[in-house]
């Protein structure tokens, strides 16, 4: 797979920044990391935003020309995407595009770099209504083959897409998102018997399943309690409070859709133990913040969890009593939890925002100067 390290002459760089707007989640929160470190870097590029709506207040903070350029609507998906953005992009004559989020305009008068994260609406279409599915397929099928760079996470991901879309491994560019800096947080003692899960959630997530292990938990942890964070895009529609309730949670479950940065860092502070039992992902960004706020996870042993966690995260199948079992161990053994927030930490330096940011610098330099990206 190909790293580019190199350097280029000034350009006009146009990104797609629909999602750092309103809620930003796993997407929004890779691209506003990149943004960030180019702006603590000699950044000497001129980047456009473009939004359908008012971007967060730290985009006027950045220390590099940037632009915000608006084209206001209610929600902005693929037809924003497909008929406005490359008007957008043609008044504001960008040199390249970045397109961070699966999928990018088909008629674009510039070449594009895009990021696929992971591939799940190919490889587990069940877990996506029909139209859904078949848009986001069709699309990101189309754009992966006009694009002048394809950009992926992991390992697994860049398997995954050569697997579904055909494209020669060596020719797609690595750049996994980077860690957070380290916080000193309290030791389990002083936390919370709380377990966190942070996380839009899907069926390949497996609420159902913490849940009932929550369930176990609770009959030799009494007072462990459950806190859920993230939007619900369950195909078909799960009801994690109904199914809660049903399980005798009651009060020890709380689903929050949406938290703000504060309300999440504070999650994150109390939390003992945090869970992420996702059977498919491309990289899994929250387990990792967790992990910088000295929280140890449970997730499913998966490739792409050996491959970004490693040793640093407690990786069980997908049986509830095993995750059970986990989530006792982080939450009662102050031992185990030390060693495993150790590991944590020491995995941190394996992925860094600076390296991430570089990477996507010269694919798009590269990009806009017509150059091959092999």
């Amino acid at each position: 797979m190909a790293e580019h390290i190199g350097r280029g002459a000034p350009h006009h760089i146009g990104i797609d920044a629909r999602e750092i707007a309103g809620s930003p989640t796993g997407v929004g929160r890779y691209l506003a990391g990149v943004l960030q470190e180019w702006s603590r870097s000699e950044f000497p590029h001129r980047v456009s935003l473009f939004l359908h709506s008012d971007p967060p207040p730290w985009v006027q903070d950045l220390s590099f020309a940037c632009d915000v350029v608006m084209d206001p609507a209610e929600t902005a998906g693929t037809l924003w995407e497909q008929r406005r953005l490359p008007a957008m992009a043609a008044r504001a004559g960008v040199d390249v595009l970045l397109a961070p989020a699966y999928t990018a305009p088909l008629r674009l008068g510039c070449p594009f770099v895009l990021i696929i994260h992971d591939l799940s609406y190919f490889a587990q279409p069940r877990g996506f209504g029909w139209r859904e599915g078949l848009r986001r397929r069709l699309v990101t099928r189309a754009a992966a083959r006009r694009a002048a760079a394809v950009v992926t996470v992991s390992h697994f991901s860049a398997t995954e897409i050569h697997r579904h879309l055909g494209l020669p491994l060596e020719d797609i560019v690595l750049a996994p998102q980077g860690a957070p800096a380290w916080r000193d947080g309290l030791p389990a003692s002083g936390r919370e018997p709380l377990v966190l899960s942070v996380g839009t959630l899907f069926h390949r997530r497996h609420t159902p399943e913490l849940l009932q292990a929550m369930a176990l938990v609770r009959t030799s942890v009494p007072d462990a309690r459950l806190v859920l964070v993230g939007g619900n895009r369950t195909h078909p529609r799960l009801d994690p409070v109904a199914a809660a309730s049903a399980l005798g949670l009651g009060p020890a479950f709380t689903w929050r859709p949406y938290v703000s940065d504060d309300e999440l860092n504070a999650l994150y502070q109390s939390a003992r133990v945090f869970a992420f039992l996702s059977d498919y992902e491309g990289f899994a960004m929250t387990p990792m913040e967790a992990a910088g706020h000295g929280v140890p996870s449970v997730l499913l042993d998966t490739p792409v969890a050996r491959e970004v966690y490693g040793d640093a995260a407690l990786r069980v199948a997908l049986d509830v009593p095993a995750i059970a079992n986990g989530l006792t161990t982080l939450l009662t053994d102050p031992a185990a939890h030390a060693a495993a927030v150790g590991r944590g930490r020491e995995r941190l330096a394996a992925f860094t925002w600076s390296r991430t940011a570089s990477v996507l610098r010269t694919t798009l330099e590269r990009a806009a100067r017509g150059e091959s990206h092999t």
